[in-house]
């Protein structure tokens, strides 16, 4: 007997990307649950403004970040290109909160036993926080890094631009962000 055939994602989700009223959402709600909910925020916000994937989430190290210059130092996976990204106040401020609370830790991202936190821990309060927030579709890390090239692409960002952001090496990983930007079609009808 054979085992039950995974659902294609088409068919449990109808949409790979949130919209960023719904990541502040999620991060709000993340917030709430548990005694870690800063921490958990700022992961959540980490991986939606700089298009982490969940593995390069959980093994940032603080000596991957420039507080004094506001700049994050992305090492990408998957043969992706490495590239440094810029941190804004709202990413200083919550990174600072979690110095502060762990100052003895290579990785800026920990368990409470103090070791690296785990893809599949990420994957489970990403999970939990989606349910809090009541977003009507189940939530995954990679969805962070959808929906961060869906938001480059709706602002008019160039798609070299989202491309090197991304890390992809090939631009026809990137097109597809370009191709669900919604206001491309805003000017197609004058009513």
């Amino acid at each position: 007997m054979k085992p039950p055939r995974k659902q294609a994602n088409i068919q449990r989700r109808t949409r790979e990307h949130l919209s960023s009223a719904e990541v502040d959402r999620l991060m709000a709600a993340a917030r709430q649950l548990g005694r870690y909910g800063h921490r958990d925020a700022t992961m959540i916000l980490l991986a939606y403004r700089h298009g982490l994937r969940v593995s390069e989430l959980v093994s940032l190290r603080w000596e991957q970040v420039d507080l004094q210059l506001g700049l994050l130092h992305v090492r990408r996976r998957k043969n992706g290109i490495p590239s440094t990204h810029p941190l804004r106040g709202t990413e200083i401020r919550a990174l600072r909160q979690i110095l502060r609370d762990y100052p003895e830790t290579p990785y800026i991202f920990i368990s409470e036993r103090k070791a690296p936190m785990t893809d599949s821990t990420f994957r489970k309060l990403l999970a939990r926080a989606g349910c809090a927030a009541k977003l009507g579709i189940s939530v995954h890390p990679h969805m962070l890094r959808h929906s961060t090239g869906f938001k480059l692409a709706n602002d008019g960002q160039d798609t070299r631009a989202i491309q090197h952001y991304l890390g992809h090496r090939n631009i026809q990983n990137t097109v597809p962000y370009t191709q669900l930007a919604a206001k491309r079609f805003n000017d197609f009808w004058d009513d």
